[in-house]
């Protein structure tokens, strides 16, 4: 203390000169007050000047080696700590709710393992033969350090069966199934269920020796008949309609007539559309019900027709309007049709679960495709490179891809949750919208088998016709909800809410949707037989009248016409009206 003082007694400035002058003028005026500053400090003075302390505290050597603790709520820590001491538990009073459980020391979640290392198929072995037979080896026991092997749980059963376990050989688990009257479980031929106890044989129902050889036969034929239907297909053949095949300059029927009054080869749209309104012909020849229609690629001068009646028919749409050619193929219904860009070659997907290629011009059959799944809807690839490629929607909920070079499968997108109705390209072919029985909507990159974008909402319906508009920029999708639905077809795929066309009745058929050539009208067929036309820009139902007498299943507005439609109904005729 005395040196604390004598220290700050000591202690001056460099103002020391100042502070003489300043004593020696206050003993000139003798003013004690003056003076005041200038005595030795008293007693108590220098006890409170003591107790200040100004530095920072600073934990000394042997605090810190001895593991002080560390509060966890400083900010700042003025002194390298050891990792003991940053990771000691927070000291505080003891829990009052600690048991002995949570007191006991615990690497684990469930508590303390100790360090062992243990071969997996020991360990298996020996848990598998507890639960089997009831005892296993001690894991206490170094079997090493021993004569013999000690065991745990039944170890009299143990001693007696030498300490077998499951795993060796001439040892089963006991069957605890009780034998029952007919065999048991395992010979299951022998075996009649657990009833078979109650059953009395004398009053068993069995075939006579008549109904047990007519029931062999039957079976015999029926399964031959299968046979015959998975291995073969339906043979392939073509009638020619048309007296001369070629005209005198040695042209087909595929070349696009000069003299029609309408230029088929422009590719600029009518200017002017207008609503249809009598019937000017009826193409009938098919004996069931049409399923789909088809104009020639760009001319629209022939049309092809698919029908229930297995059979493929191809019409003139000018001149004497006759029937060109029956291609006979498919042993069940035809389902869809597609020309290539050219329509010198077109697809037909069948219910007999092929899909053959045809030549328009000579009717035969190119090539057959099939993986054993009806398929709904087959497109070819509209790219002039990828005319070989052609994708068809099937009944597992695959979208399969062909090459027709090599008849194989070179591509499945596999993602629809039902059957896949319908397939159409979109963004200049880049991509294509498909539909499906799961009430979804899904666009796919080309040759990339997982979708970009999946439309589904709660309150839609399934969707099984699909058309796209003549300028490429919506999808226009029959709902089952007696709607028709418009999709931008562009980037987002987004519902146009402005734009939804009421007023028919569809709900259960795939009522194919067509648009005049300039975008004024839709037109679509119903349940009922009737055509109905709506305007664009408004939705409003223009035109509505009686076109087939079963259900009107395909409307197509010539794409050369100002008011050509072609319908085809389930009463199989095809109409033409303007």
């Amino acid at each position: 203390m005395s040196a604390a003082i004598t220290s700050l007694a000591s202690y001056g400035s460099d103002s020391d000169s100042e502070n003489e002058s300043e004593s020696n003028a206050a003993a000139e005026t003798n003013d004690p007050d003056a003076t005041a500053h200038l005595k030795p400090l008293q007693a108590a003075q220098v006890t409170a000047l003591s107790v200040l302390n100004s530095a920072p505290e600073v934990a000394v050597k042997e605090s810190v080696e001895t593991g002080i603790h560390l509060d966890p709520t400083l900010k700042e820590v003025t002194f390298n700590p050891s990792f003991e001491t940053m990771f000691a538990p927070e000291f505080g009073p003891d829990n009052p709710f600690r048991t002995q459980q949570m007191a006991a020391p615990r690497n684990t979640l469930s508590g303390y393992a100790e360090p062992a290392h243990v071969n997996d198929f020991m360990f298996e072995q020996q848990r598998r033969t507890f639960s089997t037979f009831g005892y296993a080896l001690d894991p206490s026991v170094d079997i090493s350090q021993v004569s013999s092997a000690s065991y745990i749980g039944a170890v009299e059963e143990a001693e007696k069966s030498k300490g077998v376990t499951v795993f060796e050989s001439g040892h089963k688990k006991p069957d605890k199934r009780k034998k029952v009257k007919g065999g048991d479980a395992g010979e299951i031929d022998n075996f009649l269920g657990p009833w078979a106890k109650y059953i009395d044989e004398k009053n068993v129902a069995k075939p006579s020796e008549d109904e047990k050889k007519y029931l062999e036969e039957y079976l015999a034929k029926r399964q031959k008949r299968g046979r015959v239907e998975e291995e073969a297909p339906a043979e392939e053949k073509t009638i020619l309609h048309v007296k001369d095949m070629f005209d005198y300059q040695g042209r087909s029927y595929l070349h696009v007539p000069q003299d029609v009054g309408v230029n088929l080869r422009s590719t600029e749209p009518p200017e002017k559309c207008y609503l249809p309104k009598k019937q000017i012909h009826v193409w009938s020849g098919h004996t069931k019900g049409v399923s789909a229609i088809r104009l020639f690629p760009a001319s629209g001068h022939l049309l092809l027709s698919s029908s229930m009646d297995c059979k493929i028919k191809l019409w003139e749409v000018y001149g004497d309007r006759r029937c060109i050619r029956t291609f006979i193929g498919h042993s069940k219904a035809v389902r869809d049709i597609c020309f290539n860009n050219v329509g010198t070659q077109f697809l037909s997907a069948g219910y007999d679960r092929y899909l053959k290629l045809w030549d328009t011009e000579t009717g035969q059959c190119i090539s057959r495709f099939t993986n054993r799944k009806v398929p709904y809807c087959v497109k070819f690839n509209p790219d002039e490179d990828k005319q070989n490629l052609f994708v068809a929607g099937m009944s597992d909920k695959k979208i399969v891809q062909w090459d027709v070079r090599t008849g194989e499968v070179v591509q499945e997108y596999d993602r629809h949750l039902g059957a896949v109705n319908t397939i159409t390209f979109v963004d200049e072919n880049r991509r294509f919208v498909s539909t499906s029985d799961d009430k979804s909507l899904r666009v796919w990159e080309w040759d990339i088998p997982v979708d970009f974008k999946y439309i589904a909402e709660p309150s839609m319906h399934s969707m099984p016709a699909v058309t796209l508009s003549p300028n490429g920029k919506w999808l226009a999708c029959q709902s089952m909800d007696n709607q028709i639905l418009i999709f931008g077809a562009q980037n987002r795929f987004r519902l146009n809410k402005k734009k939804i066309f009421k007023g028919h009745m569809v709900a259960g058929y795939a009522c194919q949707v067509g648009f005049s050539p300039d975008m004024s009208y839709v037109v679509s067929g119903d349940a009922d037989g009737k055509l109905n036309v709506w305007d664009w820009k408004t939705t409003k139902l223009y035109h509505r009248f009686k076109a087939h007498d079963k259900v009107c299943i395909s409307a197509l507005w010539h794409p050369h016409e100002t008011s050509k439609v072609i319908t085809c109904g389930w009463d199989g005729q095809i109409k033409l009206w303007d």
